[in-house]
């Protein structure tokens, strides 16, 4: 029906593509994709402070006789005691509840450990007319760790062998320390075969935690190959002893701690 302007009012006529195009209404577009930030791997830091103080602090009991050195209580409180609590706050931050306990709690065992063998503190120094009695308390400081190391060895069973073998280290070198303090003699002297072999163990501790630290370091962006860390057999054994595990998966490909993704 036209009017009598002569235009053309038909709703049919005015709609077909003839008469005019209608472009499509514009794409919503949604903000940028925010750039996503990739954190470093912190745990390889945190294991170099503790090798280097563990290694220090043991190598001078097995080799030179010497307990505690001003070397030994700088690197404790500095590298092994704030870097390690600093890498477990990043840890926290990441995510990772293990690492975030584990780096906390052994930053502020080298932190309490340096500041026990401070002079300046008088720790010590009160209870060292007494017989054994600062071997005492050490003894039981050590055997504190070593059931707080037990916890976290149990932690590891799921993980690589590299790992587990570190705090089975670790574990036995607070076990041994604590026995030779406690079983002080009556002329104050504690068990030297027994402390040094602790000693070797907290050297072995050290190791195994560089080897952990080189691993997370070399990777992809560093190193030609990937450093092997050992599939510990843990959760297949406690398949074979609980059957009714067999349902939980294994997860063959998932990507152990510390050294691959992020003590």
């Amino acid at each position: 029906m036209a009017s009598q302007t002569g235009h053309d009012y038909s709703p049919v006529r005015a709609h077909t593509p003839e008469s005019h195009h209608i472009p499509p209404p514009p794409r919503s577009q949604g903000p940028p994709p925010s750039e996503v930030r990739k954190f470093a791997n912190p745990a390889p830091l945190g294991l170099c402070g503790f090798a280097l103080t563990a290694f220090l602090s043991n190598g001078m009991s097995v080799f030179a006789g010497v307990s505690v050195a001003g070397e030994n209580v700088s690197s404790a409180l500095a590298y092994g005691g704030i870097i390690q609590v600093l890498v477990g706050m990043w840890e926290m931050a990441l995510g990772n509840t293990f690492g975030a306990t584990s780096f906390c709690s052994y930053g502020a065992y080298w932190v309490s450990f340096a500041l026990l063998n401070f002079d300046g503190t008088k720790v010590t120094t009160q209870t060292a007319n007494e017989v054994c009695k600062s071997e005492m308390l050490m003894g039981l400081f050590m055997m504190a760790w070593f059931i707080f190391t037990t916890i976290m060895l149990l932690c590891t069973l799921k993980s690589s062998l590299a790992m587990f073998l570190l705090f089975f280290f670790l574990d036995m070198n607070y076990l041994l320390l604590g026995i030779a303090n406690i079983q002080c003699g009556s002329s104050g002297e504690i068990m030297a075969t027994v402390q040094k072999a602790g000693g070797v163990f907290g050297i072995l501790a050290a190791f195994a935690a560089w080897y952990n630290a080189f691993a997370g370091i070399f990777d992809k962006s560093n190193g030609f190959f990937t450093v092997p860390l050992g599939h510990f057999p843990g959760p297949r054994l406690f398949m074979l002893i609980n059957p009714n595990s067999r349902k939980w998966p294994l997860n063959p490909g998932k990507e152990y701690y510390v050294p691959s993704a992020a003590f």
